[in-house]
């Protein structure tokens, strides 16, 4: 069986890339939503939540998957407060965290469907986890998506609490914060 990730590979995102993943972002949520979110509410979480922070970008914290020159996946982390939400509705204010007390927050995350379960996302946070350690964080905190939290468990994350998140519409969804430790037993660092 040929490595599921074949040619793909992980690097920064560019403030070029922005547009490129603002049009990405709605295409994951579109096409891995079922069972989890209905449309009325991934159409919603789309117009206010899910896109590009572009902090993250100017932070050099935002990674972009290729696979050649498409991008096929995106996600980072942070060292702000910010919990999760594009630049259309951050959620959490900007301030600066301390390794020492607070944990480093992973943000948005999105494969594109035709790229899902190829193990990109967790090659992304390697990168991310790779990252924050350098920096010198010992955890990672994340508000999940619903259908993110298969993923997210498996790769070591526990529930912290169910959140359900009113947006500016009245559309009600619900995601979940999670955390664990930077570095688990037997993690591959790139």
């Amino acid at each position: 069986m040929p490595d599921p990730i074949g040619k793909v590979s992980i690097r920064l995102a560019m403030p070029a890339d922005i547009p490129i993943l603002n049009r990405l972002i709605p295409e994951s949520v579109r096409s891995l939503r079922h069972g989890f979110y209905t449309h009325a509410q991934a159409e919603a979480a789309i117009r206010h939540v899910f896109g590009v922070d572009s902090q993250l970008v100017s932070d050099g914290t935002y990674f972009v998957a290729v696979d050649g020159e498409q991008p096929v996946a995106c996600g980072g982390w942070s060292w702000r407060r910010t919990l999760y939400g594009g630049d259309q509705r951050p959620m959490g204010v900007g301030n600066l965290l301390d390794p020492a007390v607070d944990a480093a927050r992973i943000r948005a995350f999105f494969v594109a469907g035709t790229h899902a379960r190829r193990g990109i996302g967790a090659k992304l946070l390697q990168a991310c986890a790779a990252a924050a350690s350098a920096k010198g964080f010992t955890r990672l905190e994340l508000m999940s998506t619903l259908p993110g939290v298969p993923f997210y468990a498996k790769l070591g994350f526990t529930e912290i609490e169910p959140v359900v998140d009113t947006l500016p519409d009245g559309t009600q969804v619900g995601f979940v914060r999670m955390t664990r430790a930077v570095h688990l037993p037997g993690d591959r660092l790139p």
